[in-house]
């Protein structure tokens, strides 16, 4: 069954904790354990999953009424023999106490030695590989009469990965242009700046930078002329407001407009202007906007930076000379610029591979990602300081919602990368993962072993070689196909 375990308790009697409960249960107590590979733990959301009627496969099974009540026999002479009752000796307990007494136990017990096993071997005589947890469907037990029951789950669906290696994808142009090294390296200094004010009484001028208070009202997008006028008709949104920030004036990354307003202010004038953003603005919630700015200039600073020498070497990298220093960031920026964009374009490749298959994906897998999308999405509010008793308000049902379709469209994309690597025999030694967990251990700040006995528990370090065996026939698909 490829480490899924039979659920022995029937569907309508199962007591399992929900997703969203165990996810805040995580974030309640285990967010120290967070790391860059997501658990993707199999939490049931309803007493009894729904599975997918295209890859939903069901099996019947009989047990012989002579083996079931062999088991119960065996259950019941255990319990006489361990069984403390008082008014009874140890031993001397009646079956038929026993029998009344610990019925669920029985059962359960009888369960637990028949129903796994005589699964197992359906699965096996049927050649089928259940990928889901098995619902147990119209069970029947009773000491003395045979034991029936149906097993319901799913398979892995059957598509043809054929024709993948046809696909073409543009090597995109990686070399690092020394406008994208200068910009890098101002923004590197600009953290090592100090900033002070200038007393003297004067105005901006270039390269200054004026400390502001602002508000921004938003242009409105679109007006209707009415009788009584024009009426705004665009959404209403929130004025933006600011305190204490710093712009540049006549600055690289900074608005045309604000400069042109703010050259020649002095400290305490207040301006008026409007500000075009650009549809292709860095801020979203800004571009393609038009904003009117009410602007107070509170102070002119000057930026102070260190001279790029020898001594602020050994203090960003540890290196002899400045040379040596911006050689290194030159090859670091480098490497981080091409493999940027060689991800970029692997995805994009995979993405128009994954395209080309339609096919149904199993329910249960879609579920598992959608839990593991909600719990991550949890512990990124906890890090925004949000409380756990805010977060059962939520509308989870909203939430699980919104994020089926990606969930689905992650397990589609899995289920075919697998199939190539399958295809191309790509594998992931011991070393390999050994290594990967070494990494996760230094930046959790967790020892190795501990780290890896806590994967190895959860099946955490399965889905991580998994998911390293993905990241592999990405870049082995791309070395090929990128041209």
């Amino acid at each position: 069954m490829e480490g899924n375990e039979l659920n022995l308790t029937e569907t309508t009697e199962a007591n399992q904790t929900t997703a969203e409960e165990s996810a805040l249960h995580e974030v309640d107590g285990a967010t120290a354990h967070e790391h860059a590979h997501s658990h993707e733990h199999a939490h049931s959301h309803e007493p009894a999953p729904s599975l997918n009627p295209e890859l939903m496969r069901e099996v019947a099974v009989e047990v012989p009424a002579d083996e079931v009540s062999t088991a119960y026999r065996t259950a019941i002479k255990r319990y006489r023999k361990q069984a403390r009752i008082p008014g009874f000796r140890a031993g001397k307990v009646p079956e038929s106490l026993v029998r009344s007494r610990f019925a669920k136990e029985l059962r359960e017990e009888v369960l637990q030695a028949l129903v796994s096993e005589r699964f197992r071997q359906a699965i096996v005589e049927r050649k089928l590989q259940p990928v889901s947890e098995p619902q147990l469907l119209d069970l029947q037990l009773t000491d003395g009469e045979p034991l029936r029951f149906k097993a319901a789950f799913e398979v892995l669906p059957q598509f043809d990965v054929t024709g993948y290696d046809s696909v073409r994808v543009e090597k995109p142009e990686a070399e690092l242009t020394k406008e994208e090294f200068a910009a890098e390296l101002d923004r590197l200094m600009d953290t090592q700046a100090t900033v002070e004010t200038v007393e003297e009484e004067r105005a901006l001028a270039d390269g200054d930078w004026a400390e502001v208070q602002f508000r921004g009202e938003f242009k409105p997008l679109a007006q209707t002329v009415t009788e009584e006028g024009v009426a705004d008709t665009s959404p209403a949104r929130p004025p933006i407001e600011g305190e204490d920030v710093l712009i540049e004036v006549g600055g690289r990354e900074t608005m045309q407009a604000f400069s042109d307003a703010l050259r020649g202010a002095k400290a305490g004038q207040e301006l008026s202007l409007e500000v075009a953003y650009p549809a292709e603005f860095g801020d979203r919630g800004l571009a393609g906007e038009t904003v009117n700015y009410e602007l107070t200039v509170k102070a002119i600073k000057r930026k102070t930076f260190p001279a790029r020498d020898a001594e602020l070497a050994r203090q960003l990298g540890n290196k002899e000379s400045w040379e040596e220093f911006e050689s290194e960031l030159r090859e670091r920026i480098a490497t981080r610029k091409r493999e940027a964009l060689e991800s970029g374009a692997t995805n994009k490749m995979l993405e128009e591979i994954i395209a080309r298959h339609s096919f149904p994906v199993p329910e249960s897998f879609v579920q598992q990602r959608i839990d593991a999308r909600l719990e991550q999405g949890l512990r990124a509010l906890a890090r925004q300081g949000m409380k756990p008793d805010e977060m059962r308000k939520l509308d989870f049902a909203r939430l699980r919602a919104a994020q089926r379709a990606e969930a689905e469209r992650e397990v589609r994309a899995s289920l075919v990368v697998d199939r190539i690597a399958d295809a191309e025999n790509v594998a992931v030694s011991d070393d390999d993962l050994n290594g990967e967990v070494m990494m996760l251990s230094m930046q959790m700040r967790e020892p190795y072993e501990t780290l890896r006995e806590r994967l190895m528990e959860e099946g955490g370090l399965q889905r991580l070689r998994q998911e390293m065996r993905r990241e592999k026939t990405g870049r082995l698909l791309y070395e090929r196909l990128a041209g």
